[in-house]
């Protein structure tokens, strides 16, 4: 005989619905009912994390740049080579940021990377796409994207690789294939953002390599990243898909600092 407290199928009743409630409880704490920028309440079904006008405020940034590191320079103008890319060949044939890493851009990516809020990842590679597609992006007849990817270590405190996260929504948007595994982090290295430029690069030389030279051999690849800061990282990671046979590498990040 059934009891009171199960349905004709014999499902514990108080069980389901506790567990219905707990789900509801945990989506509630990851997706509180107010912006998480700005504290503003999200009213609307389907608003998660950020309100319209905190979305709103990301801004593309319309400075000139150098095509070769994607430095920003302040003023007008039109793109042309910086003093160092013209003393030096860089490693990527191009690096593309959407804005600077300051304002509304900055407070996003911050509440993506360190407050796991992984899926900003979306609206911020949408946000990436429309700044730059109509301006030539890296992205143009390339051929992979290869997120810069994090020590398993660090992926694994996170919960997640910000990089790969948005790879594959810009993967979604430009329908270029993700090779998340072509390429590995193989230590765990201290912090870049506490070093100066030199520092950095000698701080992340040999802390990658390509754990699938076929995938990249005679590719075009675009590496993508949150933020670029000095362009070590990037340009490390260059160094190690180009010397696997990738025929060009190129960057892409949300923000230049």
């Amino acid at each position: 005989m059934r009891g009171k407290n199960r349905d004709r199928n014999g499902v514990n009743i108080f069980r389901f619905r506790a567990v219905a409630l707990g789900a509801k409880l945990a989506e509630l704490l990851a997706f509180p009912s107010v912006c998480r920028r700005c504290g503003g309440l999200l009213e609307k079904p389907g608003q998660r994390i950020l309100c319209p006008e905190c979305l709103a405020a990301l801004a593309a940034c319309r400075a000139p740049y150098c095509p070769s590191c994607g430095r920003f320079f302040d003023g007008d103008g039109s793109p042309h080579p910086c003093g160092a890319c013209l003393r030096r060949t860089p490693a990527l044939s191009a690096v593309r940021s959407a804005a600077r890493y300051d304002g509304a851009v900055k407070d996003v990516l911050l509440l993506f990377k360190y407050k796991g809020l992984r899926p900003l990842g979306r609206p911020l590679a949408a946000f990436l796409h429309t700044a730059l597609e109509t301006d030539n992006p890296p992205w143009r007849k390339a051929d992979i994207l290869v997120p810069v990817p994090l020590h398993r270590r660090r992926k694994r405190e996170r919960g997640f690789n910000q990089a790969e996260v948005l790879a594959e929504a810009l993967s979604r948007l430009t329908e270029i294939p993700v090779a998340s595994r072509a390429l590995r982090k193989t230590a765990p290295l201290r912090p870049q953002t506490s070093l100066r430029a030199e520092a950095r690069r000698v701080n992340i030389r040999g802390a990658y390599r390509v754990a699938r030279p076929d995938a990249v051999r005679g590719k075009i690849v675009v590496l993508v990243d949150d933020v670029c800061t000095t362009g070590s990282t990037l340009g490390e990671c260059a160094r190690v898909l180009r010397k696997a046979g990738a025929a060009d590498v190129r960057g892409v990040t949300v923000a230049r600092a």
